[in-house]
């Protein structure tokens, strides 16, 4: 490789043809959260049933089942077609070890799936739900993954909405899942009570994170999407009642109606952001791509003058009378104007880039905290043997003991686990 002109837009050109290759990979990428998204809502829905089935000993939602299994298998072959080209798309990727072992987690999950299904009906509600959380949370995981890739600010910056969001909603169908438990028993106990104010709790923080990335017009349609009052009377009643109730199978079925059409609502906004995803994608692609044809006509053009006032490509070598290290040290080797001009588009380069790292820095500070979170939780999961939960509620409690954020907490104890994992 010689150090000249023509490498120097060789290279120019390449760092931008880079760029447009990301951006594809990031529409693939939108397309499989999508596929992510319908799996959830599948399976979020085949836990309700499943739970208000297992609530009422099978008196409700037993023929119902069957369906919801079937329609969150054909989710699933669709999102296992296109997990099996992510190989190859992502065997480049710095990061592609972390993100094929969070497929991997997914795919195991879903591989104990046929089992569940047919032992559901042997198992109690609070087991099944755990079993379906803990399937939901390895996909949502792969979402987390996918968002902290981008490299893009506007579409990391959608991405993250469309995670935050897709959180929320997940914790609203936890929520549905406690309130039929709670009232189908009639224990609105202070256990039962506490689950749900730290769903309510938790669901907000994500639907805030929402709101702080995504862009105007769905911030406001999520604004527009107010509660049933009818909902919110059964949230306050599961929250605030303090006498135990015996089990009232109409106001629990209740409940499961106004929270599933609540859930139903988030759905057709995530489809909505998904869609909004994909466009984003495509017209970063647009112009992207018009971008590089400019940049490659604007240096055509550039190399055609200088091409025609040197004589041939006499304007890649040096002038005679030069030394090679002489040529390098003055203008004189490409012209003068030439030089400049690809000084300029050097120059041009690096400053964009480095704009859109500075932006980037500051969404991966929102994602590098949601890591620490996660990362905590799992070791608290791991060690001590708790329920993802659980393994929260631990870290909130710490935080709020320590008058201190939960993500200092969550990296005080990665630190700690860091220095135990090199000790001898």
């Amino acid at each position: 490789m010689n150090a000249d002109s023509a490498t120097t837009v060789r290279f120019l050109l390449a760092s931008r043809q880079c760029e447009l290759n990301s951006l594809r990979y990031l529409l693939q990428t939108g397309e499989l959260v999508g596929k992510i998204s319908q799996m959830v809502h599948m399976l979020q829905r085949e836990r309700g049933t499943s739970n208000l089935y297992l609530c009422t000993q099978g008196r409700l939602c037993g023929e119902q089942l069957a369906q919801r299994a079937q329609d969150a298998h054909a989710a699933q072959v669709a999102l296992l077609h296109h997990l099996d080209q992510l190989e190859t798309l992502t065997a480049a990727l710095p990061q592609a070890s972390r993100l094929l072992s969070r497929v991997a987690s997914v795919v195991y999950a879903l591989s104990l799936l046929p089992a569940l299904r047919q032992q559901v009906r042997q198992l109690t509600a609070q087991d099944a739900i755990a079993f379906f959380n803990d399937t939901i949370r390895h996909l949502l995981a792969l979402v987390f993954e996918l968002s902290d890739a981008a490299a893009e600010p506007a579409i990391s910056r959608a991405l993250i909405a469309q995670f935050s969001f897709m959180q929320g909603k997940e914790l609203a169908g936890q929520e549905r899942a406690a309130g039929v438990a709670a009232l189908a028993a009639g224990q609105l106990d202070e256990h039962s009570q506490h689950t749900l104010l730290d769903l309510i709790e938790r669901q907000d923080r994500c639907f805030a994170t929402f709101a702080e990335f995504c862009d105007a017009a769905h911030r406001q349609r999520w604004l527009d999407l107010t509660p049933d009052s009818e909902f919110e009377r059964l949230r306050r009643i599961a929250c605030t009642r303090r006498t135990r109730q015996g089990a009232d199978e109409a106001e629990s079925l209740r409940w499961f109606s106004v929270a599933t059409q609540r859930i139903d609502g988030m759905k057709q906004l995530e489809d909505a952001l998904q869609a909004s995803l994909m466009d984003l994608c495509r017209a970063r692609i647009a112009v992207q791509e018009q971008a590089n044809n400019e940049q490659r006509a604007d240096i055509t053009s550039l190399m055609g003058q200088h091409t025609q006032e040197e004589g041939g490509y006499a304007v890649f070598m040096p002038h005679a009378g030069h030394e090679q290290g002489e040529w390098l040290a003055n203008d004189e080797g490409v012209t003068p104007q030439l030089s400049r001009s690809l000084l300029s588009l050097v120059q041009q380069q690096a400053r964009r880039l480095q704009a859109l790292d500075h932006e980037l820095t500051t969404l991966r500070a929102t994602l590098n905290e949601r890591k620490a979170i996660d990362r905590a939780k799992s070791l608290l999961m791991q060690h001590r043997a708790l329920s993802e939960e659980e393994a929260y509620k631990t870290l909130r409690r710490m935080a709020m003991n320590q008058n201190k954020k939960l993500v200092e907490i969550a990296t005080a104890m990665l630190a700690v686990a860091d220095i135990l994992q090199e000790s001898p």
